[in-house]
């Protein structure tokens, strides 16, 4: 484990394939794709567990996506290897043209923006949370507790981002997380043995035992709607591509390997918190199951310092990367000279910085609960996952020297990933916009 530890350290402090770089095994390649996909998406699956219809049809879902899901990140591994690109926009803009470079760029940008806006109502309902046991004696006991502005979760979410999150974000490198980095597997693997213990043990925290369960699916709509909050909790396949590049043994075949063993394992992780998460609440959990146990109980509260910590240190990392995007536009522009100066550069990297933490905090206060921002980021995940890996097997086939009969299956592959990921996007974003336009 320490050996893993330090590749991981080494990878996050260069992520990159200059000269002195570090280079990965296999087992620390699989260690950095658990620490990308486990997050935020993991309080979200007991709820994916109900609204899919059940336990069965939620898990065959999992099992459908988790086909595209490996099929994506062996292709943008291959595709890595002949673009000798390091980046994932990197790889699209060079195999698929610079048009659709550019689509994948502005996918790129939002979808970090909508993970942004995630991590901070994951932390408000966390808050939340902690405000209201400060008053839970009161409340058992039968008066009514006073309720100050500043235990108030949006007063305390704004305060964090001001204090803490706002410094973190503004240098332009964040080194300090090669120490933070393996925070965020060590919370989402305590928060899964965590809820199958108290699920097993059934202490009584204020949960009640009987609950309704869903028998069956309600139709076909309720089961597809679960992947977005699949795609949202798997993904991992923007970090892919550094991953590959840093890879010591850069063949396919062990690629492949890295690739099954990773989401296998997140396959794993995220199926026995979904599990016992439903299996404890039924059909009353919430879009958040923390926010299903009470706020007294002492394990279930670890869970919830542990999980804000660990986003609290991944957000600016998340800032980071779109913001550098962000730079690069402008830096590609005709008055690109101008901020390449210090005072210049730094001036840019504060209003940016300063303009992603307002609009993400202002949607996230607003924002009912994080389901519907795993809606829209499961859409999102999409182009990621399904589209743009079928984009760029379908166009690497027009120029590699391969057997007629495997390209034309290579291509059909292309073909149905693309048609998939732009269903999955669209109905996501219809059910997204609706249920947007009912509450309004």
């Amino acid at each position: 484990m320490e050996e893993l530890a330090r590749e991981s350290i080494s990878f996050l402090a260069k992520p990159s394939l200059e000269s002195g770089s570090p280079r990965l095994s296999s087992a620390g390649a699989v260690f950095i794709m658990l620490k990308s996909a486990l997050g935020a998406g993991l309080l979200n699956f007991p709820w994916a567990f109900n609204k899919a219809g059940g336990i069965s049809p939620a898990v065959l879902v999992e099992l459908a996506s988790l086909i595209f899901l490996i099929s994506g990140l062996v292709i943008l591994g291959y595709a890595s290897s002949i673009s000798t690109q390091t980046t994932y926009q990197g790889v699209v803009r060079e195999i698929c043209g610079s048009a659709v470079g550019k689509l994948c760029e502005i996918c790129f940008i939002l979808n970090l923006f909508m993970i942004s806006v995630a991590f901070l109502r994951v932390v408000g309902d966390q808050l939340e949370k902690l405000c209201d046991s400060f008053y839970l004696n009161e409340t058992l006991s039968g008066g009514s507790p006073p309720q100050h502005w500043y235990t108030d979760h949006r007063f305390t979410l704004s305060a964090l981002c001001v204090l803490i999150i706002f410094p973190l974000s503004i240098p332009k490198e964040i080194g300090f997380q090669k120490y933070t980095s393996i925070l965020g597997t060590l919370a989402a693997c305590y928060l899964t043995v965590a809820i199958i213990l108290k699920y097993h043990l059934r202490t009584d925290h204020g949960i009640r035992r009987e609950h309704h369960y869903s028998s069956r699916v309600t139709s076909w709509a309720s089961m597809f709607s679960v992947i977005p909050t699949i795609c949202f909790g798997f993904q991992c396949h923007e970090a892919c591509v550094a991953i590959y590049s840093s890879m010591h043994n850069k063949r396919l075949s062990n690629w492949i390997v890295v690739s099954v063993l990773s989401m296998v394992f997140c396959l794993l992780i995220y199926s026995l918190t979904g599990l016992y998460g439903y299996l404890t609440f039924g059909a009353e959990v919430a879009a958040d199951v923390l926010m299903s146990y009470p706020g007294n109980d002492v394990v279930i509260a670890i869970a919830r310092l542990l999980f804000g910590i660990s986003i609290i240190t991944i957000y600016p990392i998340v800032l980071l990367l779109g913001r550098s995007v962000l730079q690069d536009v402008c830096l590609s522009s005709k008055h690109s000279f101008i901020l390449i100066t210090e005072p210049y550069e730094r001036w840019t990297r504060i209003t940016l910085t300063s303009m992603w933490i307002v609009a993400t905090l202002i949607i996230s206060l607003f924002v009912p609960d994080i389901s519907e921002v795993v809606s829209i980021i499961g859409g999102i995940s999409a182009f990621f996952i399904f589209i743009f890996p079928g984009l760029c097997l379908v166009c690497a086939m027009e120029t590699e020297p391969i057997k007629p009969r495997t390209k034309s299956c290579l291509i059909t592959w292309g073909v149905i990933s693309v048609l998939c990921g732009a269903f999955i996007f669209g109905q996501s974003t219809t059910i997204a916009v609706m249920e947007l336009l009912y509450k309004l």
